[in-house]
């Protein structure tokens, strides 16, 4: 069976075609995303503005005709955090199934953790024990840990490069004070979570997922995606705080020009940078190991695991 996931993050609409047959790895056999930024398209009100609207339909409807040609078999729609928060959510998602005819499934923040916790355990496997992982998207931050399929703890908040980017910088580079200021804000938003998780003890392995902690690891000398997916790849707590005292004093285009920083999202690179050192100092992680699945895979490992016909 050929799947034809469509992702509408916060910062990207992307479509993941893959063939998938029961018990097997879900390699993705077509990639497409276009960038989109939701979070940068709210008005006063919290509202997806119409102009924001016009682009997510665009975008979706696109997505929607290239898996027809791809022959996919069926369709996963689903959203995150953007549309999730969007105080007109609901009018949103019945525009886009007006003009496109898909219908998104928005994902509670919970279930977002807990998928990207089921793709990396299935990563790791059994033998790892417990395992803590950060995923930092454009919207929000999920922080899990367990020891099973099933996250002990799934939690979600609104500490996602691109909200707090477009929350709190109004400069570039961001100014000095306002940086002190967001790393208070996010310490203060963590303590509660990162309390419940530290009484679980040890983290066990400590991972990271989505493209920001990607970045921030290949920023810090880990292997680029050219490598494959099989390659040791990690973020340490030291090379993250020497990397933010670096590149919070370059500019958006400068932070564009480093190897491993899309021009996309350079711009929310330094606020990614403060949530994922906020989150190892608070929960006591030194190194994150770097996993190459995330949310789509279990969305897909999720939909393998219900059986294919």
């Amino acid at each position: 069976m050929r799947l034809g996931v469509i992702d509408v993050g916060s910062n990207t609409v992307h479509l993941v075609a893959v063939d998938v047959r029961n018990g097997g790895r879900p390699t993705p056999m077509s990639d497409w995303k276009t960038s989109l930024k939701l979070v940068e398209q709210l008005d006063a009100d919290g509202n997806i503005h119409e102009r924001g609207l016009k682009k997510l339909i665009s975008a979706v409807g696109e997505a929607k005709e290239l898996a027809n040609k791809l022959g996919c078999d069926e369709f996963m729609p689903f959203a995150t955090s953007a549309i999730r928060s969007a105080t007109n959510s609901a009018y949103v998602l019945d525009e886009v199934e007006k003009h496109t005819g898909v219908r998104l499934e928005i994902l509670s923040g919970e279930d977002e953790g807990r998928l990207t916790f089921l793709a990396v355990r299935r990563w790791y496997g059994w033998s790892a024990g417990r395992i803590t992982n950060i995923d930092i998207g454009g919207g929000s931050l999920e922080l899990c840990t367990g020891t099973d399929e099933h996250p002990d703890v799934a939690s979600s908040l609104d500490l996602g490069a691109g909200r707090l980017t477009y929350n709190w910088f109004d400069t570039d580079p961001p100014g000095k004070k306002k940086i002190n200021t967001l790393r208070d804000y996010i310490d203060a938003e963590l303590k509660d979570v990162t309390a419940e998780i530290r009484a679980y003890g040890d983290p066990g392995i400590a991972v990271g997922t989505s493209k920001t902690i990607r970045s921030l690891a290949r920023l810090t000398g880990a292997a680029p995606s050219s490598a494959g997916p099989y390659v040791r790849r990690s973020l340490t707590a030291p090379g993250l705080r020497q990397l933010i005292a670096f590149i919070s004093r370059m500019t958006a285009s400068d932070r564009a020009e480093l190897e491993g920083v899309s021009s996309d999202r350079s711009h929310q690179i330094v606020a990614g940078a403060l949530v994922a050192e906020a989150s190892m100092r608070a929960l006591g992680i030194d190194e994150l190991e770097i996993c190459p699945w995330a949310l789509r895979e279990g969305v897909i490992l999720r939909r393998i695991d219900k059986g294919l016909e």
